[in-house]
Parts: C-alpha cells; sequence; structure tokens
C-alpha cells in the first residue's frame, strides 16, 4: 500500500519536472540574442573598398563621404553607428572617426550588410556581388542599375581574388 506523504512526494517531483522542462523551452532570445556572423567576407570587403576608392587608407572625409569605403552619415547610422573603442556614438566626430579608420569602418560596412543585405541581381544567392552593389546604391536601391566603371572593379577584383585562392566566387 502506498502512503499518502509518498503520493504527495510523487507529486511535487512531478510538478518541479513540469516546471523545469517548462522552463528549458521557454524563449530567452530577448534578453541573449545570438551573435551574428559578418556577412561579408574578408576577400569581399577588400573588393568593395577596392572599388570605392582604391582602398586608400590616407583619404578622409571629403564631402558627405569618409575614409577608404566612402561611407556617408546615413549608412554609418544605418549600420547601428559603429565607434572606435572610448568613442560615443553620439560624439561629435563619432561618424568621422569610425569612417576613417580601416577596421572600425569594416565593421560599418558589416552592419550595414546585416541590415540591408539581399540579392539584388536575382541569382538567388547574397553574395559579394550582391553586398557590393547593396554598398554603392544602398539598401533600398539595389535593383537599379549600377555604375559600369564600379561594377567592373567589382568584376575584375572578384574574379582576380577567385584566382588568387582557387575558387569559383567570393
Amino acid at each position: 500500500m502506498v502512503s499518502k506523504s509518498s503520493v504527495i512526494v510523487g507529486f511535487c517531483f512531478i510538478a518541479i519536472g513540469l516546471a523545469c522542462m517548462g522552463s528549458v523551452r521557454a524563449d530567452v532570445s530577448h534578453i541573449a540574442p545570438a551573435p551574428v556572423e559578418d556577412p561579408v567576407t574578408d576577400v569581399c570587403l577588400s573588393c568593395i573598398c577596392e572599388a570605392s576608392s582604391g582602398c586608400d587608407a590616407s583619404l578622409r572625409c571629403n564631402g558627405d563621404v569618409c575614409g577608404m569605403f566612402r561611407i556617408t552619415w546615413a549608412y554609418w547610422a544605418d549600420a547601428g553607428k559603429p565607434v572606435q573603442q572610448g568613442d560615443s556614438p553620439d560624439s561629435q566626430n563619432a561618424y568621422a572617426n569610425c569612417a576613417n579608420e580601416p577596421y572600425c569602418a569594416a565593421r560599418t560596412v558589416q552592419g550595414y550588410m546585416r541590415k540591408f543585405g539581399q540579392d539584388c541581381n536575382g541569382d538567388g544567392t547574397i553574395d559579394c556581388f550582391d553586398h557590393a552593389i547593396v554598398h554603392k546604391l544602398g539598401g533600398y536601391n539595389c535593383k537599379n542599375q549600377v555604375p559600369i566603371v564600379y561594377q567592373s572593379k567589382i568584376d575584375e577584383c572578384i574574379q582576380r581574388k577567385a584566382v588568387e585562392f582557387g575558387v569559383a566566387r567570393q
């Protein structure tokens, strides 16, 4: 015969078990979102840089663009306003400081592509060609005509890198 206290203890263990199982299935993605990989490869970043400015690290702000990726304030803001260590996104020089520094500028491109990366040329894949188009035309205009000089520089760079690394596309 099973005692009344054994039944109560058994129900307690079942209740605790169900409570634990429920907490395992809880959605906690809002607490600690999974890190997102960088969508643009280093090879592709180098081609975007090359097509944008010849990757001239001495370039600073000129008109409404800054740095070797020729980043605008709006692009930087859409990318999440990345900053150099010790800087604040709200500081007056944060945009120029970041866009003029190669690593921060590359993080800006990555952030922009996380937000706007898409299949611009309709080939069913998001690759370096698409990232280069989004970089040049913006996230809302990537279906538009790409300037031929920029497109040629991207194509040549990607072909050259593919030969260097022995792959078909980057």
